[in-house]
């Protein structure tokens, strides 16, 4: 006993001599249970250097918020003494002023550390728990001095991560959140407004420097940059102060795009800045978004002769806020007996001065965040002492610090009907509040509005009402601060070299590109199925493209196809009708009805290359033309083998030829090799739809699928073509009434013709007309055959019915036959005796019955007595189809 009140003389000298510093300075009553509070009542420190060296400390700049503040913890420790919450236990404090300055507020700890001396040279119980300070650098400081003796401090406004850290700060918690959520959510609130330009002011301390590399951290995920960054020194004295405020002045006045400023400086600071910035037109109308240091100071407005209309708008972060109306009714009571308060220098003096309106100047400086967080933090030293003292007495065995700590972080307390605990680095994440400010009046300003909230588990800003959003967005909505003008929709961004990435260019989006958003960082590639054009915001959808119905070209081929086929018709109802006359029986009636069949097929495959493609319609459109027309061109063989035979004078090669001639052996032999070859086609390779993704279309056609079993197919066709070629070449000078050889010739060599030039055309066109190309190959082939076999013999039928008689055909071939035998009188003798040429119509069937559908032919035979025609050495040599 006589130890400590020995140190404590000791340290009142001391403090006296070297520091101007004085005892009595305090608040402060008596209870089982110490707890020591740190605030800042005055916010700074005028240093004078005696001529001894040692220095006089004298606070100034009177706080009457910090005042409020520490008398929310006398109001919170007397409410638990009368509720009686810990039983025969009671509560004491003891209240010191750390005048917002480092040293002051390690020399105002020495309190919490000793035995504190009373007049009656009593020791008090010791000091277990500190609550306090407000700011970090200064909560730094102090815990590391005391945890020399394992107290906790537990602060009510101290954000810096860096009293995270359990291994450099083992005995600090407070009830207040980290400046990293603080700088999460103000990151998050520039980025929903857009705002990527800003300037950054702050101190020169712990927290400032921590608040800045959090924020920047979050910033730059952001897109966000700093036009400029200005660090104002801890304590504003001296010229090196005025030359940090007017740099800073200098610095948002220059920076004409940035109208959004960041500020985790005190209230203080940004006093002496708004000062000097309002004085000129380009500094006022700002957007200044507040950290809690000074997000609910007012009296930085005070010392000027401007208003918050002058300043632009403030609104900030501030840390959770409580329900004060206890408080206030505690305010409403200090006037009744101010001599009840003379423990407490501070609001002792603070009452005399003021007088009766000393509690209506108290509440206005009422922050509802120090009710919540100070409360709290009351709450807590509370509940731990309740849970050490529940098996023990602590007033015979007292409690000691570490006990307390070692308690305090294990807690679960409770407030306004919630639960709260400390977690692993000893902060509480409560959350925060978005304050806007508002000028009501000239001399009134309302700073306490919540607009919103910050949920930090969930990372997410909720308006507190419709009309709170509304309000801040009508102040802030047009707000632009931004190095460079939007990248509208259909731009992206570029960046400048030697600039900020904030700082970039506009570039628009190449086609079948885009960007849908406003700076967008780069131009997305539209899908397979869509398009764009240069510098668009959007892709739109391609138009699927074909050989369409309504297409004039389709229409006139279809319209060709259609007169074909009727053509085709009319052709086969002609030769039926004059089915017994010679022109019919000569052609071969029964192979030319199969002809035409073929034919109708043929024009009736053309119309499956038009219209929208499917996989049933690209492998039937090929099969089809290649079946069809290869019972054409097999039926045109059939005739030119006949025609050769008729008129095959050598008995030998005749006699072959009867053998070998067939016709429907023939047909169906070369029938028979392009199934084959369309059959492999369609099990190893069948055509099918293929899409090719253009500019603007997406063009849907039909793939061979096999260019070589397309080719095989064609050349199937031509190999027989040419073969058709060849022996009807042969048979070009036989009589008029048997011309057919001439025609086929001549349909052969447009097959040709037009085949060999689709060739080319099809490797070489590309799009939904290369169908049209095949369409009108196919027509020019069947409109070949249609003319050179056909329409001669209509006309013959139709026109010169007098050469459609057997005594026309039998002139003819007289004539043919006096014309052989002339020429062979020429040649000389070998031998042989001159063939003649007889010749029966007898032979002619009178009717198209079954039974006499058959052909005839004139054979040459050898007659010794004259050049006579003999109408009885008629041979069959075909089937009449």
């Amino acid at each position: 006993m006589k130890h400590s009140f020995g140190f404590c003389i000791f340290f009142a000298v001391f403090s006296h001599r070297f520091f101007g510093t004085k005892c009595f300075n305090q608040a402060t009553a008596n209870g089982d249970i110490m707890i020591g509070g740190l605030f800042p009542i005055h916010e700074s420190v005028n240093v004078t250097v005696n001529d001894d060296g040692s220095e006089s400390r004298v606070c100034d700049r009177f706080s009457t918020a910090r005042l409020v503040q520490s008398l929310i913890m006398v109001q919170a420790v007397e409410e638990i003494n009368r509720k009686r919450e810990l039983g025969n236990l009671t509560l004491g404090y003891l209240i010191r002023d750390s005048c917002g300055e480092v040293t002051t507020a390690l020399i105002q700890t020495q309190a919490f550390m000793m035995r504190n001396c009373n007049a009656q040279q009593q020791s008090s119980p010791p000091v277990l728990a500190v609550i306090g300070d407000y700011y970090s650098e200064i909560s730094i400081a102090v815990t590391r001095q005391l945890n020399l003796e394992y107290i906790p401090e537990i602060s009510y406004g101290s954000t810096s991560g860096f009293l995270s850290d359990k291994i450099r700060f083992p005995s600090f918690m407070r009830t207040v959140p980290e400046d990293d959520h603080q700088a999460r959510a103000i990151a998050q609130i520039l980025n929903n407004n857009h705002w990527t330009w800003v300037g950054l002011v702050t101190t020169d301390g712990d927290y400032g420097r921590y608040a800045i590399e959090r924020l920047q951290h979050y910033a730059t995920k952001s897109g966000i940059c700093f036009a400029f960054t200005s660090v104002l020194p801890e304590l504003l004295h001296g010229d090196s102060c005025n030359e940090s405020i007017d740099s800073t002045v200098k610095n948002i006045i220059d920076n004409k795009n940035v109208s959004v400023i960041v500020s985790f400086a005190k209230a203080n600071h940004m006093m002496h800045i708004f000062d000097k910035l309002l004085k000129y037109p380009q500094g006022r109308g700002k957007v200044w978004l507040a950290s809690d240091n000074w997000s609910q100071s007012s009296e930085v407005l005070n010392t000027t002769n401007y208003d918050l209309n002058d300043i632009g708008t403030i609104f900030g972060i501030t840390l959770k806020s409580g329900n004060a109306t206890r408080f206030e009714q505690y305010l409403n009571d200090l006037n009744e007996n101010p001599n009840h308060h003379e423990n407490n220098t501070f609001l002792s003096k603070f009452l005399k001065e003021h007088e009766l309106k000393s509690s209506e100047e108290l509440k206005k400086m009422i922050y509802p965040y120090a009710v919540f967080s100070i409360e709290l933090a009351v709450k807590a030293i509370a509940q731990a002492v309740k849970d050490l003292c529940t098996d023990r007495d602590c007033k015979t065995k007292r409690l000691d610090p570490p006990e307390l700590r070692r308690a305090l972080r294990k807690a679960t307390f409770h407030m306004n009907g919630k639960n709260y605990s400390f977690d692993e680095h000893g902060d509480l994440n409560s959350g925060y509040d978005i304050i806007l400010w508002k000028q009501t009046s000239k001399d009134s300003l309302d700073v306490h509005e919540i607009v919103a909230n910050y949920n930090i588990e969930t990372e997410t800003l909720t308006f507190t009402s419709r009309e709170a959003k509304q309000a801040l967005d009508s102040l802030i909505g047009s707000v632009i601060s931004r190095c460079t003008d939007s990248c509208k929709p259909g731009y992206r961004k570029t960046s400048v070299t030697g600039q900020p990435s904030c700082c970039y260019q506009c570039e628009p989006c190449a086609e079948n590109y885009y960007s849908n958003t406003t700076d967008s960082e780069g131009c997305y590639p539209c899908n397979p199925t869509q398009y764009s054009e240069k510098n668009s915001s959007a892709c739109t959808a391609k138009k699927i493209d074909f050989l369409k119905w309504d297409d004039v070209r389709l229409i006139v081929l279809l319209a060709f196809t259609s007169l074909g086929a009727v053509l085709t018709i009319a052709v086969g109802i002609i030769f039926l009708v004059h089915w017994n006359t010679p022109v019919v029986r000569s052609s071969v009636g029964p192979i030319c009805i199969l002809l035409l069949l073929s034919l109708m097929i043929t024009f009736s495959s053309v119309i499956l290359f038009g219209g929208e493609p499917n996989p049933y319609q690209c492998q039937v459109r090929q099969v089809l033309f290649g079946l069809s027309f290869t019972m054409c061109v097999s039926c045109i063989m059939v005739k030119s083998f006949k025609i050769i035979l008729a008129f095959e004078f050598d008995p030998v090669t005749q006699s072959v030829l009867k053998k070998l001639y067939k016709p429907y052996l023939i047909i169906g032999v070369c029938m028979a090799g392009q199934v084959a070859i369309v059959t492999v086609w369609l099990i190893l390779n069948p055509p099918h739809v293929l899409s090719d993704s253009q500019q603007n279309v997406i063009l849907e056609f039909c793939d061979e699928n096999s260019a070589s079993a397309f080719g095989v197919m064609l050349a199937y066709i031509g190999l027989l073509a040419l073969i058709c070629f060849g022996v009807a070449f042969k048979g070009r000078k036989l009589p008029d009434c048997y011309n057919d050889a001439k025609f086929i010739t001549f349909a052969m060599l447009i097959y040709f013709i037009s085949w060999i030039v689709f060739g080319p055309v099809y490797v070489t066109v590309k799009g939904k007309y290369l169908p049209a190309v095949e369409m009108a190959v196919i027509l020019i082939s069947a409109y070949g055959i249609l003319f050179c076999q056909f329409f001669t013999k209509c006309y013959i039928i139709l026109c010169k019915k007098e050469a459609n008689t057997e005594n026309a055909f039998l002139r003819d071939i007289r004539k043919y036959s006096m014309d052989q035998r002339a020429s062979e009188d020429e040649l000389p003798s070998n031998g042989i005796e001159n063939p003649t040429l007889s010749f029966s119509m007898e032979s002619l069937p009178s009717s198209p019955s079954s039974d006499s559908l058959t052909n005839w032919s004139p054979v040459m035979q050898s007659s010794e007595s004259s050049n006579s025609l003999s109408l009885s050495s008629v041979e069959p040599t075909a089937k009449h189809a």
